[in-house]
């Protein structure tokens, strides 16, 4: 437990003290000092829950098991990495005048804040504290998006908390009526409470939990960023700062999708039904479409990978709604992978942006050509985001692949055309940025590659071989979810 409890206090004390100092030369190297501190305690943590199995504290507020925990560690991972780029990007953002020293307090405040609320909500073991948390990280992103207080960054900010808000609030009415199927069948205050609830499943008003479905998913759907809830995420990436982009991409939608998650092992069992899978594959498939298509239109770099993420979390949404555990087992294996891939993207489109001094897709050209250790890293990125063997991204895919054709043959087809739109929407636009014909006068910039090149290595590894640690992690993991439903 005390693994558990000092990561989550070391970004909470972090937070507070970087509201006052966050503009000090060598708060950027604090900050990657409190991400190794957190990442150090999250990886204690997964190995005494994976030594000792699923632990609750005393109260029952915290509940750890094997599905959140490996969260929790991937989350710490690439809040360490990102950090690491964050230092001597934000210290140039400060140099060219884009962000002042009360911005720079803001942002570590904040990117602390966010780490933060997203760890509470991986590990409370309360249905109320999840969606505070969810809101909590939508309140922290804001400001981040916002931070450069440019007109089209504030109009994003807006976007981002208005329908992230109305989505939010709808989810808190899923919570609401969740509470009320409970109210009879569980004592006391164990009607808020995950291990509680998963108990009595079966005692639970159906329903009710259907109608509580319906709005959890659109509720939390909106921050997983399904069609048509989508609209906010391609602005709040293309309008903030590339660190608030890599862990929003990376990490935030996977843990709105872990509460869905979460929601539908415990509906499912007390609907006896497949309608809450259904639902998942229905706006899992509709989301990984228009996502794909939508991706040949974007100008904008950020707004292009954005839409990317759309694909793979209606991907990944689709393949939990599928369920067994071949399906299940690639989705939670696709989660680790696309948040490390994107964020190393993101990061790397940083660096693209410094280098042609835009995040205009025309005009950025000749990466390799001006910065190789840039051009390449963008394009070994955007081959592995794209599902090329033997990149993780791929076995995972595959893994899905191979479920749907046992379970729906006829659902293989649509995955892949929406691949292949996906896979032609980037490459047609990528190809020229990183081959193309730099323009006069473009230079290098001083990039630290060593976050991209060490996500990047990892997602190679997984998609060569799994190592047995990561594997029975998952297997756990995944016994688990497809234990407690249905399919």
């Amino acid at each position: 437990m005390i693994a558990l409890y000092a990561t989550l206090l070391i970004p909470l004390i972090a937070a507070g003290v970087f509201a006052v100092i966050g503009h000090w030369k060598h708060a950027g190297t604090l900050n990657i000092v409190v991400c190794a501190a957190t990442f150090a305690t999250s990886l204690q943590l997964a190995v005494n829950i994976f030594n000792a199995g699923a632990m609750i504290t005393p109260g029952g507020m915290f509940y750890i098991d094997p599905f959140n925990v490996y969260l929790i560690l991937v989350n710490a991972l690439v809040g360490l990495t990102t950090s690491i780029f964050s230092r001597p990007y934000m210290a140039h953002e400060l140099k060219i005048g884009r962000v002042d020293n009360g911005r720079m307090r803001l942002y570590h405040s904040m990117f602390q804040g966010f780490l933060l609320t997203m760890l509470i909500a991986l590990s409370t073991n309360n249905l109320g504290i999840l969606w505070v948390s969810v809101e909590g990280a939508t309140l922290a992103t804001v400001l981040l998006v916002s931070l450069y207080r440019t007109p089209e960054s504030i109009e994003a900010g807006w976007k981002y908390f208005i329908l992230c808000g109305v989505g939010i609030a709808q989810a808190l009415f899923g919570t609401v009526l969740v509470y009320f199927a409970a109210e009879n069948a569980v004592p006391g205050e164990g009607s808020l409470l995950w291990s509680v609830l998963q108990e009595h499943a079966d005692q639970l008003e159906p329903t009710v939990l259907l109608l509580a479905f319906v709005f959890l998913l659109v509720g939390y759907g909106t921050k997983i960023g399904l069609v048509p809830l989508h609209n906010w995420l391609p602005d709040a990436h293309s309008e903030g700062p590339t660190p608030m982009s890599a862990i929003l991409s990376g990490l935030l939608l996977n843990i709105a999708l872990y509460a869905v998650v979460r929601y539908k092992m415990l509906i499912e069992p007390a609907l006896n039904n497949h309608l809450p899978s259904y639902m998942m594959m229905g706006f899992g498939m509709l989301s990984f479409s228009v996502a794909g298509i939508l991706l040949h239109r974007q100008r904008d770099v950020k707004r292009m990978f954005s839409y990317s993420s759309i694909e793979h979390m209606g991907l990944m949404t689709f393949a939990f709604g599928l369920g067994g555990p071949l399906a299940t087992f690639g989705a939670l294996l696709h989660m680790i992978v696309h948040s490390l891939t994107k964020s190393a993207i993101f990061i790397t489109v940083g660096h693209a942006a410094h280098i042609a001094g835009t995040q205009t897709i025309t005009e950025i050209r000749g990466l390799i050509r001006t910065q190789p250790t840039v051009g390449w890293t963008f394009l070994l990125g955007t081959v592995a985001i794209a599902g090329f063997p033997p990149f993780g991204v791929f076995t995972s895919e595959f893994l899905l692949f191979t479920a749907t054709m046992k379970s729906f043959p006829w659902l293989v087809v649509p995955l892949l055309v929406g691949l292949a739109v996906a896979f032609a929407g980037l490459f047609r636009h990528v190809q020229p940025m990183v081959f193309g014909e730099p323009p006069e006068g473009q230079l290098p910039v001083k990039a630290n590659m060593l976050p991209i090149i060490f996500h990047l290595v990892i997602v190679l590894w997984l998609g060569i071989s799994i190592p047995q640690v990561l594997a029975n992690w998952l297997d756990q993991a995944t016994i688990m979810i497809v234990g407690k439903g249905i399919l």
